[in-house]
C-alpha cells in the first residue's frame, strides 16, 4: 500500500468510489481483548434488539407476560416469548409458575440480571442523549 512503512498497520476502506487511508503505527494499537470469543457470545445474545429492553423492563419487579408485552412498544408475543426463554436460560431472567387457577406466571430479573441493569440503563441513557447526532451523522453520511 503506498505511503505504508515497515511497522504500520493500513486500513483501507472504500465508500462511492472514495478511499481512505489511515495509517497506525505497531505501537500505538488498541490491547486486544483476551477472550474476545466470550465477549461475541454474550453480546450476541443481550445484544439484540429486545433482550435489553426486556431486563431493563423488569428491573423494578416481576412482571407477568402480558405486562411485559404492553410494557415494550413493538415487540411481537413470538418475540417476547423467544427473548423471555433466552434470558431465562442465560440466568439473566427468572420464571415462576404458580399452581394457580388460571395459572400465572412471573419473570424477573435474577441476581445476575441486575449486575446488568445499571450497565442497561447507562446504555440508554447515552443512546437517547446521542439518538439525534448520529441519526444526523447517518443522514450526512449517505
Amino acid at each position: 500500500m503506498g505511503g505504508a512503512t515497515k511497522g504500520t498497520s493500513v486500513y483501507v476502506s472504500r465508500k462511492g468510489g472514495l478511499t481512505m487511508t489511515q495509517v497506525t503505527p505497531e505501537g500505538n494499537c488498541p490491547p486486544s481483548i483476551k477472550d474476545g470469543g466470550a465477549v461475541r457470545e454474550v453480546l450476541d445474545r443481550i445484544g439484540d434488539k429486545w433482550s435489553l429492553l426486556v431486563v431493563g423492563t423488569l428491573r423494578e419487579g416481576p412482571l407477568r407476560f402480558g405486562e411485559l408485552e404492553k410494557a415494550i412498544a413493538g415487540i411481537s408475543q413470538r418475540m417476547l416469548t423467544l427473548t423471555l426463554k433466552h434470558l431465562v436460560e442465560d440466568g439473566l431472567v427468572a420464571r415462576t409458575a404458580y399452581a394457580e387457577v388460571p395459572p400465572r406466571v412471573e419473570y424477573e430479573v435474577t441476581e445476575l440480571g441486575k449486575t446488568l441493569v445499571p450497565l442497561v440503563i447507562a446504555l440508554a441513557e447515552w443512546a437517547m442523549a446521542n439518538r439525534e447526532q448520529i441519526n444526523a451523522n447517518r443522514s450526512a453520511y449517505r
